[in-house]
């Protein structure tokens, strides 16, 4: 590839770098950036856009192996590069669960074979995502998982999640929290407020997030280990990390673009697209996400991609099986019910 991207603003944080610029492209690699740059390559004017490097995503569910009715590597990989992403984290809770060596090395030949851009996998934290025993976390990391999730679960056994983020320590490998009380959420279609109480439909409260992630930050704390707090969507939880952060605690967090963008005021069309875990969150939640983005707490925007069968989501909203998302492609399965 030869080719000349002109008149585009570049942003590339690696290099501070935030100006209107050219970019020359030549034999499929960057070699200048620069103004006012000439070439006889294939010119495209990027006026008005802004050019940047691939984006990596945090959080996606490729579904393979396993299910591979809904998605595969080499059909999610190409829906991320058509997205700008040049690189994305593969969840654990596939069929079987990346719980152990040989799934994690099928994931990344895979990944080689038909892939359209990089892959990495994410291990399960526990063996078969039970919450029971933990995986054989050093033989994921040396097999190439880059981090460890039971993503779609919490981790509710503290003294489990306390062994984890000890290993974690050790292995210099993050432990990614699906940050929800179970007892807290059980029953719960969508964020519980006033809108919960205006359509009857049982509620989630943001407590279900927010503490788990102060017993979590808790735990982090004692262990001086890496906690990754994934989709975090309350402002309780964002205030608890900014606290965290102030007492040297090494916790980072991101958040899915359905959180900034919507609130539960939209559920009122009982699309089951809207149904997702964490749900939907009140504006005020909203807004104070918004303001840990700007501020940086919030560490990276993760889209949280979760593909689902289309007969998984065509019910009724209150319905179990419904809390299966699809919300473009930010999805987001319940702890129930995933894919």
């Amino acid at each position: 590839m030869n080719l000349l991207i002109t008149g585009g603003r570049v942003v590339d944080p690696s290099q501070r770098l935030d100006a209107k610029a050219d970019v020359l492209i030549t034999d499929d690699t960057i070699c200048e950036v620069g103004k006012k740059l000439k070439s006889p390559a294939e010119t495209i004017d990027a006026s008005g856009l802004v050019i940047v490097p691939g984006f990596i995503d945090l959080h996606t569910h490729l579904r393979e192996p396993g299910q591979e009715h809904k998605e595969t590597i080499a059909t999610g990989t190409r829906a991320a590069v058509a997205g700008g992403y040049t690189a994305v984290c593969a969840m654990a809770n596939t069929i079987p669960p990346n719980d152990e060596r040989a799934v994690t090395e099928m994931i990344i030949a895979e990944a080689a074979r038909n892939g359209a851009c990089r892959v990495y996998p994410i291990g399960a934290v526990s063996k078969g995502l039970k919450g029971e025993e933990l995986a054989e976390l050093a033989d994921l990391r040396s097999a190439g998982c880059v981090a460890v999730s039971d993503d779609g679960k919490p981790v509710t056994n503290p003294q489990l999640m306390r062994r984890a983020l000890e290993y974690g320590a050790m292995l210099r490998m993050p432990i990614v929290a699906h940050e929800e009380d179970p007892h807290l959420t059980d029953g719960g279609v969508m964020h519980e407020g006033f809108y919960s109480t205006l359509l009857g439909l049982t509620g989630i409260p943001a407590a279900s997030e927010e503490t788990m992630v102060a017993r979590d930050v808790i735990l982090a704390q004692m262990t001086r280990a890496h906690l990754h707090i994934a989709h975090l969507s309350t402002s309780g939880a964002v205030q608890t990390i900014r606290t965290a952060r102030k007492a040297g605690v090494h916790v980072t967090c991101e958040v899915a673009p359905h959180h900034i963008a919507l609130t539960d005021e939209t559920v009122q069309s009982f699309s089951t697209n809207l149904k997702m875990n964490p749900p939907l969150r009140s504006d005020d939640h909203r807004r104070a996400v918004i303001e840990a983005i700007a501020d940086g707490t919030v560490d990276a925007i993760a889209t949280d991609h979760a593909p689902h069968h289309f007969d998984e989501k065509n019910v009724e909203f209150d319905l179990r099986h419904s809390r299966f998302a699809t919300s473009g492609s930010c999805a987001k399965r319940s702890s129930t019910f995933r894919g």
